[in-house]
Formats: C-alpha cells, structure tokens, sequence
C-alpha cells in the first residue's frame, strides 16, 4: 500500500521562520531555534529585533521559508550568520505576503489628506480605463 500524501505543506521544524502574530514584536519574523514541546518553541529574531524566547505556536504563523542546516539549538551568532547567509530577510520582504502586509500597513497610516488624495489617484484611473474601453468599443 502506498504512503498517503500528507496535505500540509509547512511545518513546525528548526530553521524554519516564522511571522509573529502578537506581542510586543508583533508583524515581524523569526526563526524556530528550538522545539520545547507541542505548543511552545524557542524563537529568535537576531536581525530583525525579536529577542530570543519561548513563543506559543498559536501566537506565530508559519511562513513558506526555512534556513537549511540549522543545528538544533543554535545560538543568535550561528542564526545571524545563516539569515545573512541565505538572504532570507530580503527573500521575506520580496514576498508577496509581505509586500501586502507592507500595503496595508502603509494604508492604515494615511492622514485624511492622504486618504483624499488615493481617492481622486483612483477615480481618475478609473476614469482613463472607461474611457479607453469605450473607444475600443466603438471601433470593434
């Protein structure tokens, strides 16, 4: 009989990062240096500002990026080298979940002025593409 599929994709394993989703570094990533038991992990964030601590995993989320050859336990020094190494910060700000993340965040800090001005950006936009696929139906 053949070994089933399994449908997750991502788990919980040294090396692998992880997004914060609460707390006083809430929104920012870490690495998983050390499994505790099946609710908590040893987490650092040495370029990234997350002090090294025991974190619930109910309180991060899983992200798709793992360091590869992290040993268990793994001091910040040994962490710092391999996210410079591998690039993995950059890797995560390039990602399309964190651009998105970026955006909202962006959107949630704009004055009313702001606000204003993204309004008119987008009605006049919407305006162009109307106008265009008028043109273009005319002509067709």
């Amino acid at each position: 009989m053949p070994a089933q599929q399994s449908n997750f994709k991502r788990f919980v394993e040294v090396g692998r990062v992880v997004l914060i989703k609460s707390g006083p570094s809430e929104g920012r990533i870490a690495v998983i240096a050390e499994i505790i038991d099946h609710n908590r992990a040893i987490i650092d964030g040495p370029t990234t500002g997350v002090p090294r601590q025991s974190f619930p995993y109910r309180h991060m989320t899983l992200t798709p990026l793992v360091l590869t050859k992290l040993p268990r336990a793994a001091g910040s020094g040994v962490i710092r080298k391999q996210l410079e190494k591998e690039a993995t910060v950059e890797r995560w700000n390039k990602s399309a979940w964190a651009q998105k993340r970026a955006a909202i965040e962006k959107r949630r800090s704009l004055n009313d002025f702001e606000r204003f001005c993204v309004m008119l950006a987008k009605k006049s936009r919407r305006d162009v593409v109307r106008k265009t696929l008028a043109k273009a139906k005319a002509s067709a």
